[in-house]
């Protein structure tokens, strides 16, 4: 098969062709990265590391740097990991996958959405060996730090990888071989981090996807199970959160859904509930701004023309009361209004998924524009620049798949450029020549009537 999906059985012939194709397009990497187009210099990689590399090259990762840099200290990382929905399903991952890698020089890492390492397991020997290369807790192994790697990857594309050898973009982990699966909300489907295996070559064996494949679904039923249990608990004693409830905060990832919608919905502790038009606003512009906002910056960014805080401040009120039916902690605070917890806009991840280059997956979270019919000055900037950015990634790396699916979007109805760029990409014999053509002369009649 040619350019599979995974790489050849570890040990065979194909193998070693591939170490050998992938080592000898290493020996021109800089003229990918210094800008030559896509051509026979890479062409022996399979398709999704060669589209991994120019993604890691135009995301200016270095091959050259052997160590990935590390993004959080020991007291970050220990606040962050106690506080993470991934913290929950530890114990499954230690028993299904950490406990047998311990003898069988094998490391087992459990990394956040962003690519950042949380948790790194496994032989002892392996451990030593890999701190030379950084990969640790703590460390950034995203494709924008260290380009293309299983955990990054899989992250990127949101699906499950294998990468080997000389495929990774880093030279000093040419050595290691490594098997990624994403790990989802079992709720909302987000992306919540990644689940990796790293080693020789045993770790992209076939046998090894699909014991890491299993591990990722029995902890996403372990997450969800836990969330049902403290829901039960929680309505068995309503007026007082049981120490359970406290301690299993982690057990979600307090959310806010502003895109294609003009009302928001807002979810604390497993709790959900649809905002008005005005407090969708305020969270907006808050959920922007975690810092927070005096009362004078915030009726800038809340009212198009001039903003009485009087009337900010019976808004603040009414807000206040709807949010402590929710979660008394998420209460916001005044001078500066800032909130108290810690939300995950949709927006946010959409950015964030952009930032380290995975526009496939920030498509799919992107279900239209932030509060469309908003015409708070805070929530038209926040709605323009996801827009933008998004925009512009898919025409600078974007498939035909990806255009396409963005034309569909109300606010590519119009989209004149974005077609063209499909036009271009699309062969002179494809199908999908003649709806795309038809749908610029209906823009040109309508622009036109």
């Amino acid at each position: 098969m040619r350019n599979p999906i995974h790489p050849p059985v570890p040990g065979s012939d194909a193998a070693e062709l591939l170490q050998k194709r992938a080592l000898a397009s290493h020996e021109r990497l800089d003229s990918l990265r210094f800008g030559v187009p896509e051509g026979e210099e890479i062409s022996g990689l399979r398709r999704l590391v060669r589209e991994s590399w120019q993604r890691s090259a135009s995301l200016q990762a270095n091959p050259d740097v052997a160590e990935a840099p590390l993004a959080m200290d020991h007291d970050e990382l220990e606040e962050y990991r106690r506080r993470h929905p991934l913290a929950a399903i530890m114990p499954v991952i230690k028993k299904l996958l950490v406990q047998p890698s311990h003898d069988s020089g094998l490391l087992v890492a459990v990394g956040d959405d962003v690519g950042r390492l949380l948790w790194v397991d496994g032989d002892p020997v392996m451990q030593r060996r890999a701190e030379g290369m950084m990969f640790v807790a703590g460390a950034d192994w995203s494709e924008a730090s260290v380009g293309t790697s299983a955990p990054g990857t899989a992250l990127a594309l949101d699906r499950s990888i294998q990468i080997s050898g000389a495929e990774h973009f880093k030279r000093s982990v040419h050595p290691w071989s490594c098997t990624a699966v994403p790990f989802h909300d079992p709720d909302s489907g987000a992306v919540l981090g990644v689940v990796d295996i790293t080693g020789t070559e045993t770790a992209v064996a076939p046998h090894t996807l699909s014991l890491v494949e299993a591990t990722v679904a029995a902890a996403q039923a372990q997450l969800r199970i836990e969330r049902l249990q403290l829901a039960a608990a929680v309505r068995e004693k309503p007026r007082r959160r049981s120490p359970a409830a406290t301690t299993n905060q982690a057990l979600y990832r307090n959310s806010l859904q502003l895109l294609g919608r003009d009302q928001a919905l807002l979810s604390i502790d497993g709790r959900t509930v649809s905002l008005s038009a005005r407090h969708s606003e305020i969270l907006a512009i808050l959920g922007s701004h975690p810092d927070g906002l005096s009362a004078e910056d915030l009726c800038i960014q809340l009212y198009p023309g001039d903003g009485s805080s009087v009337t900010l401040r019976a808004e603040m009120v009414r807000l206040r009361k709807v949010l402590h039916e929710l979660s008394p902690g998420a209460v916001p605070e005044s001078r500066p209004y800032r909130l108290p917890v810690e939300l995950l806009p949709d927006s946010g991840q959409v950015l964030s998924c952009l930032q380290r280059g995975a526009h496939r997956i920030a498509l799919e979270i992107y279900k239209g524009a932030v509060l469309p019919r908003s015409e708070a000055p805070g929530v038209v900037q926040l709605r323009e620049r996801v827009s933008h950015l998004l925009r512009e990634a898919l025409l600078s790396d974007g498939s035909v798949d990806s255009l396409l699916k963005y034309a569909e979007l109300p606010e590519a109805k119009y989209d004149v450029d974005l077609r063209l760029a499909v036009l271009k990409l699309l062969p002179p014999r494809s199908p999908k020549r003649a709806a795309v053509v038809a749908d610029l002369e209906r823009i040109d009649t309508e622009l036109t009537a």
